[in-house]
This record gives structure tokens, sequence and C-alpha cells, in this order.
């Protein structure tokens, strides 16, 4: 499994407080996943326009921990944590085994990751004991999220 230590700092004074929540293993916990970046992305002052992509990242990534990397009676957390260079990263946690990996030409299902790489500037798993972090990262944020407003 590929790492990435993130060494850039988060919540400094002139980026948002980061936002984190936990979900359990069940299938409302991805669009209540996404409801909760939507409203983080408002409160921060991200124009619309943008929240697509996070949004798509968001509910791809969640139902592959749901689906594949949080074993029975386990959830995932998921993390918003805009950056001081202003990109915004996201986050999931999981306590399952497995790599995550793209597949390129996957039937019906499958094509999350691939969508990932396609919308996101970047994207990885870092290692977690247990389990794993499915992590990307948006840099068009940079200029929204420099001038957000702080809120809790």
């Amino acid at each position: 499994m590929d790492t990435e230590r993130d060494t850039r700092p988060v919540n400094n004074e002139n980026s948002p407080a980061p936002r984190e929540r936990f979900y359990r293993r069940e299938r409302q916990s991805i669009p209540a996943a996404r409801e909760f970046t939507k409203a983080a992305l408002k409160d921060w002052g991200v124009p619309e326009a943008t929240y697509d992509d996070v949004l798509l990242c968001v509910s791809e990534i969640t139902t592959n921990a749901l689906l594949h990397g949080v074993p029975p009676g386990r959830g995932f957390r998921l993390c918003l944590l805009p950056c001081d260079d202003g990109a915004l990263r996201v986050e999931v946690h999981d306590s399952g085994d497995g790599e995550p990996r793209v597949v390129p030409s996957a039937g019906e299902s499958g094509r999350g990751l691939l969508l990932v790489s396609a919308v996101a500037d970047k994207w990885g798993v870092a290692e977690r004991d247990p389990g794993k972090i499915v992590w990307c990262e948006f840099a068009f944020a940079v200029r929204e999220l420099a001038n957000a407003p702080r809120t809790a």
C-alpha cells in the first residue's frame, strides 16, 4: 500500500476549522455524508458551482468504505480538511483491510476510484491501524477557502 504523509498544516487563522463526522455501516450514511459535506462547503463560502466534484468524490469514497472497508459492526469517519495552501482535502478513514485501486474497465460498479482520479486534483491511500485512509484533494478551493469566514 502506498502511503503519503501530508505535512501541510491545517486550521491556521486563515483557514476554516476542519470538520469530521463518524458514520455507521448503513446505506443512509452515504447521502448523510454528502449533506454534511455540502453544509460545510456552504458554511465556508465555497461557490456552489464547485460543489459537484467534491460531492461526487465524497459519494464514491464513502461508498467504497461502506462496501469494502467497513467490517460489520464498525463505521467510517469522513474528514474535511482545509489546508493552509487553500486546498480542500477529503479523507475517509475505515478499519478494513485491502488496498483500493482504480479499475479501468469495470462494469456497472467498480468505477468509483476511476471517477475520483479523473475529478480530484490528487488522491491516494494512507495506512491506518487498523485499516486505511482514502483521500482526495481539490486545489480549486485555494481562492474560495482563503476568503471564507471561520466557523466551528
